[in-house]
C-alpha cells in the first residue's frame, strides 16, 4: 500500500534505536513518579529485544515490516477539540468524555453527580495515587515496556463499589500527523459490585503513525464491566496493541472488539480469570479489505475454580487482505469446574486474500468442560444462491450474507446506539468493496 514504511533490515532482534531511548525517554515532563517509571521502562526496553516471526506468538505476524526509527513520539501540546468521526454523536447521553489526541488526555468531562458519588475519570499524572494504577494487570513484553516508557499520560477510570453507572463512558482517540507514534494507556477498575460501561474509539488522519495502545482493565468481585473497543484507524497505521484484564471472585467482563481500520492491525488479550465464579466474554469483528492485515491473540486464563469463559470472534478478508487468529485457553490446577470455549470464524472474500485459526488448549486439572472450534472459507454458494434466485443482486447479497455472519457478535455488543453506528459502517465498507472504491 502506497506510503508504508519499508521493512527493517534487522540481521538480529537486537535494538540499535536512535529515538526510542532512556535519554528521551527522560525528557518527558510530568510527575517525579511519573517520569521514574518511563525511565525504568525505557532501560528494560533498551536492554531487551524486539519479537519476530519465528516466536509462536507472533507468528504469521507483520512485525518484520516495523522500523520504530521511522516514528518518533508525539511531543507537541495537543488540540483539545473532539476528532471527526468519533462515537460521540452515536452513543447519546454519557456518564463521562475522555478526548485522547496522539495518546495524550486532552479533554474530560465527568458528570458531576456521579463525580460527588466517587465516579473518577482522569489523567493518571493528576492522581495522588496515579502510580498506583498503572500495572494492575499483568503486562510484560517489549511494546508494553515502550508504552510505558513514553506515556504521554494515562486515562483512568475508577468505579466505586457499589456504584451503577447507566450511561456509558466514552474514550475517543484520534492519531494525526505523519511519522508520529502514540502511546495511549487505559485504566479501568470496576470496584466491588459496581456495573459500567466503557467504549473506546480509535480514528486517524490518512497519515503514516504507529500506535502502542495498553488497556487494563480490573474487575473487582461481583462487578460487572462491559468494555467495547472500535477500532477505524486510517490505512497507513502499523498497531501493536495489548489488553490485559484481571477477572475477581463472581465477576463479570464482557470485553468487544470491532476492528475496522489500520494498515496492520494487532491487539493481544489477556484475560486472567483469577476469582472462583469468574466469568469472562471476549468477542471481536473484524473486516480487512485491501492489503490490510487484522492480527488477534489471546489467552483465556483460568487460575480459580468454577470460572467460565466464551470467546466469540468473526471476520472476514477480501482482496489480499489476511487476517491472523491464535488463541489459547489455559486451565490451571485450581480451576476445577473450569468451562471454556473458544470459537473463530473467517469468510475470505476474495482468491487473493487468506486467513488463519489456530486454536490451543492447555489443560492441568480434571472435572472441565472446554471445546475450541476454528473453519476458514468462501461464502456458502446455497446461501449465494438463494437470494441471487430471488433477484437480489450478486453485490448486494453477499453485504447481506456478510452481515448475517456478523449479527451472531454485533448482538452481543454492549451498547445499542454504538451498534447502529457500526452496523452502517460495516454496510459502507462493504458497498466500497462492491463499487470498487478500495479501502476506506
Amino acid at each position: 500500500m502506497a506510503g508504508r514504511p519499508a521493512p527493517a533490515a534487522r540481521a538480529t532482534k537486537d535494538l540499535f534505536l536512535t529515538t526510542f531511548t532512556p535519554d528521551a525517554a527522560a525528557t518527558l515532563g510530568g510527575p517525579d513518579w511519573f517520569r521514574a517509571r518511563r525511565l525504568a521502562a525505557a532501560e528494560r526496553f533498551s536492554a531487551g529485544s524486539l519479537p519476530d516471526a519465528t516466536e509462536e506468538i507472533w507468528r504469521y505476524s507483520r512485525i518484520s515490516e516495523l522500523d520504530l526509527d521511522a516514528y518518533r513520539p508525539a511531543l507537541g501540546a495537543p488540540d483539545e477539540a473532539a476528532p471527526p468521526g468519533s462515537l460521540t454523536e452515536v452513543t447519546g447521553e454519557r456518564a463521562a468524555l475522555v478526548v485522547v489526541h496522539n495518546g495524550r488526555p486532552t479533554r474530560i468531562e465527568v458528570d458531576p453527580a456521579l463525580a460527588a458519588k466517587g465516579l473518577v475519570v482522569a489523567d493518571a499524572g493528576d492522581l495522588p495515587d496515579g502510580d498506583d494504577m498503572l500495572g494492575l494487570t499483568p503486562v510484560a513484553d517489549a511494546f508494553t515496556e515502550l508504552n510505558t516508557a513514553f506515556l504521554p499520560g494515562a486515562t483512568v477510570v475508577r468505579i466505586p463499589r457499589g456504584m451503577v453507572v447507566e450511561q456509558p463512558i466514552v474514550i475517543v482517540h484520534h492519531l494525526d500527523g505523519d511519522g508520529i507514534a502514540s502511546f495511549a494507556r487505559t485504566v479501568v477498575v470496576a470496584g466491588e459490585n459496581s456495573d459500567a460501561t466503557v467504549i473506546e474509539h480509535q480514528s486517524s488522519s490518512d497519515v503514516v503513525a504507529f500506535s502502542d495502545p495498553v488497556v487494563e482493565l480490573d474487575v473487582g468481585d461481583a462487578a460487572r464491566l462491559r468494555y467495547l473497543n472500535v477500532q477505524d484507524l486510517g490505512p497507513r497505521v502499523f498497531q501493536v496493541g495489548y489488553q490485559s484484564s484481571r477477572v475477581g471472585r463472581d465477576a463479570t467482563l464482557q470485553s468487544s472488539v470491532v476492528a475496522l481500520g489500520g494498515d496492520y492491525a494487532r491487539v493481544r488479550t489477556d484475560s486472567r480469570i483469577d476469582g472462583k465464579g469468574g466469568t469472562s466474554y471476549l468477542t471481536a469483528v473484524y473486516f480487512a479489505d485491501g492489503s490490510r492485515m487484522h492480527d488477534f491473540r489471546t489467552i483465556q486464563d483460568h487460575i480459580a475454580p468454577k470460572t467460565t469463559s466464551d470467546l466469540l470472534f468473526k471476520g472476514a478478508v477480501s482482496d489480499t487482505a489476511r487476517s491472523v487468529y491464535s488463541g489459547l485457553i489455559r486451565i490451571g490446577k485450581e480451576a476445577r469446574g473450569t468451562n471454556a470455549f473458544q470459537t473463530n470464524r473467517n469468510l475470505v472474500l476474495s482468491e487473493g486474500a487468506g486467513a488463519e485459526s489456530v486454536p490451543n488448549l492447555e489443560i492441568e486439572t480434571n472435572d472441565v468442560i472446554c471445546s475450541h472450534a476454528s473453519a476458514v472459507g468462501p461464502i456458502d454458494d446455497e446461501q449465494r444462491y438463494y437470494l441471487e434466485s430471488r433477484g437480489i443482486p450478486p453485490e448486494v447479497a453477499e453485504r447481506l450474507i456478510v452481515l448475517g455472519f456478523f449479527g451472531e457478535v454485533l448482538d452481543r455488543l454492549p451498547a445499542s446506539d454504538a451498534v447502529t453506528g457500526l452496523r452502517a459502517a460495516l454496510v459502507r465498507r462493504l458497498a466500497e468493496r462492491a463499487s470498487g472504491a478500495g479501502p476506506a
